[in-house]
């Protein structure tokens, strides 16, 4: 039997961004409103608050856009993402693929903006795919991404025949590795022999999440030391890397992950680093808070203290990253059991 049909669907799981600034107000209540991500008192006054939340907020999120091209880039990333991945997994391949004709086709799904997973779910259904590979853009699992998305997915497919795998994580996936390091590689190249520092900024996350066994801290934490291992080996040969971890993003008054990447410019300018390396490690395309955050704010910040800041390029459409997708989606269909809708992991 082969491992591919006619009738494979991928689907491609992300966060979604306002496509234009009238976007943005809606984009922020939709994201206020998820209780996965962020509890805003009791359940009946969370669309209330998301409400005055977004109305407040997005003022001064419009202006952060408005420096980044008026919207978010995260459609256009994930389309040309979709579009790799769907030309790679259709390439002529004896050894993969055996029934002329066969096809994959892959979809895009996104939690707080167009197009919204449940209208990309009503899109599969229609398109008659029997098989679906779900795939998170989110290498690090957390409730509130992949979490989230998965649910939000699980309510639209649940009464349909779709033979559904879910690819949730997948930080240690060698090819994935081999992405980061190959781009951090060019990047520090640049540096021609000065010092410089490695660091590697992930989004927040609150911290209770963590310590109600929320695996997203780990995951990111045995990311960077994959990488920083293959860093130190051929053909790289990066040996004794500074480096540490910081995290951006936070919003609301609770308790998040720490250091802030703020904080950890701070500290660095305190022992004298002069030239900084960031890493936008959970990120796999640009969106705002690596073209606004890092290459805006954190630059100003890096200057105001006299730190020459470069950013690691984001992954979007590396080859290694689109080839990383394909295996991963290939390697999971070989050891999916068809009868098995619950299978979990990218292993």
């Amino acid at each position: 039997m082969n491992i591919i049909d006619n009738k494979t669907g991928v689907l491609l799981l992300n966060l979604g961004g306002p496509d234009s600034l009238e976007a943005v107000r809606p984009f922020l209540y939709n994201l206020f409103s998820d209780r996965e991500i962020i509890r805003l008192g009791p359940s009946f006054l969370q669309k209330p608050i998301a409400w005055l939340i977004s109305t407040f907020r997005s003022k001064k999120t419009i202006a952060m856009y408005r420096q980044i091209g008026n919207k978010s880039p995260i459609l256009d990333l994930t389309t040309a993402q979709a579009e790799a991945l769907e030309k790679a997994l259709n390439r002529e391949d004896e050894t993969r693929i055996t029934e002329p004709g066969t096809r994959f086709k892959v979809y895009i799904g996104m939690r707080y903006w167009r197009p919204f997973t449940e209208t990309t779910v009503a899109q599969i259904l229609e398109d008659n795919v029997d098989r679906l590979i779900v795939l998170t853009l989110y290498p690090h699992y957390s409730k509130a991404t992949t979490g989230s998305s998965v649910s939000d997915l699980n309510t639209y497919i649940k009464n349909s025949d779709l033979d559904v795998m879910y690819i949730n994580e997948w930080y240690d996936f060698p090819l994935y590795i081999d992405a980061l390091a190959g781009l951090m590689a060019e990047g520090i190249s640049e540096y021609k022999g000065e010092d410089f520092h490695l660091l590697f900024s992930a989004h927040s996350l609150p911290q209770s999440f963590i310590d109600e066994g929320d695996p997203y801290l780990d995951h990111i934490k045995s990311t960077i030391e994959m990488v920083i291992k293959r860093l130190g080996s051929k053909p790289y040969n990066y040996a004794g890397l500074q480096y540490q971890l910081s995290f951006q993003s936070k919003t609301g008054p609770v308790k998040w992950l720490e250091p802030s990447t703020e904080e950890a410019i701070e500290k660095l300018a305190e022992s004298e680093c002069r030239n900084l390396f960031v890493v936008p490690i959970s990120f796999v395309s640009d969106h705002i808070e690596t073209l606004y955050e890092i290459d805006i704010l954190y630059k100003e910040l890096a200057d105001k203290y006299g730190i020459k800041l470069r950013r690691c390029k984001a992954l979007n459409t590396s080859e290694t990253f689109i080839h990383a997708m394909e295996q991963l989606v290939l390697d999971n269909m070989k050891e999916h059991d068809p009868g098995d809708k619950g299978f979990q992991g990218a292993r």
